[in-house]
Formats: C-alpha cells, sequence, structure tokens
C-alpha cells in the first residue's frame, strides 16, 4: 500500500465531475487500499478518490474507533437514491481545505446504492455522522466542496488563506 497525495484546493482537479467504475478488479482494489492508508496517515474519517487526482467514482470512509475493528466502507459509483427531508447540522472539514471547518447542513438520513469491494451491489441506509460523511464525500465526486455551501464571503476567506498557506510551503528554504 502507498499514501498518496491530497490535492488542496484550489487545485482544479477538485472541481471536476468524477467518471463510473467499469470493473472492481485487483487495480481498483489497490487504489482502495491506498485511499484507506493515506486517510488513516492524514487522519481523516473519508477521502473521496479525485482527492488524490483519481477522477473515479471511489469513496473510502472509516468512522470506527480503534477498538471496534471495522473494516472501512468502501463505496464505488455509489449513488444517493433517498435523502430525508429532516436535516442536521455538523462541523465539516475536510483532507483538501486543510486547517479549516464550518457547521454545514445536510439531510440527517440518506439511503444510497454502491458497489463494495468485492464489485457486489449493495444498498445502505445510513444517518447521522456517516450520512453526513456520505454526502461530503459523494459531493466530491460532483466537483463539489464543503465551503461550497457557505456564504460568498466565507468561501473566498478561506480559499485566500490556503492559497497564502501554499505560497509559502512552495518557498525553498536552502
Amino acid at each position: 500500500m502507498t499514501i498518496k497525495n491530497i490535492l488542496i484546493e484550489p487545485d482544479p482537479t477538485l472541481r471536476k465531475k468524477c467518471k463510473s467504475v467499469d470493473l472492481v478488479d485487483n487495480n481498483l482494489r489497490t487504489l482502495m487500499d491506498d485511499m484507506v492508508e493515506t486517510m488513516h496517515n492524514a487522519p481523516g474519517i473519508g477521502l473521496a478518490a479525485v482527492q488524490i487526482g483519481v477522477l473515479k467514482r471511489v469513496v473510502v470512509i472509516y468512522l470506527s474507533k480503534d477498538e471496534d475493528k471495522k473494516p472501512p466502507l468502501y463505496l464505488v459509483n455509489p449513488e444517493i437514491i433517498y435523502k430525508s427531508k429532516k436535516m442536521v447540522s455538523y462541523e465539516e472539514g475536510c483532507l483538501s481545505i486543510p486547517g479549516q471547518f464550518a457547521d454545514i447542513e445536510r439531510p440527517a438520513e440518506c439511503h444510497l446504492n454502491f458497489l463494495d469491494y468485492n464489485g457486489e451491489a449493495k444498498e445502505l441506509k445510513a444517518e447521522g455522522l456517516l450520512a453526513t460523511c456520505i454526502q461530503h464525500e459523494i459531493d466530491h465526486l460532483d466537483g463539489i466542496l464543503f465551503i461550497d455551501y457557505l456564504s460568498k464571503l466565507k468561501k473566498t476567506m478561506i480559499i485566500k488563506k490556503l492559497e497564502k498557506q501554499k505560497k509559502s510551503l512552495e518557498r525553498i528554504v536552502v
């Protein structure tokens, strides 16, 4: 497994729409394994393939505590088929928008269809933090970031901070 570089906003790749996956094979499973390792290393609880520069509709999520030892959730071609009318607000952050957080309101529950790690068709009903995380990651697959739900002013301020951080990181120190 390999830890990949995570793209940071305003990288234009993050705004691209991802393509559906035709086949879940060993290459895709290797990608998902790399994504899980990258996500844990970051550390985060969810990662979309686009965040490492791969324009495929693939997401990994891991909400379990260490003692639970549950496997990660692998979502290939996830499609939300239901969102509740009831809304809930969570403070969201993003590995592609480091150090920035905001309360984002989303449907409290969602149902989705997807292919799992082995390519088997599955359906999942999610609520709470899992539902929020799923919606956040699927947004990534469509080129949407959590800051897009903020006012134009707040979004602009965050992007300017990220650009400034990026410029300071690109400086060469000898």
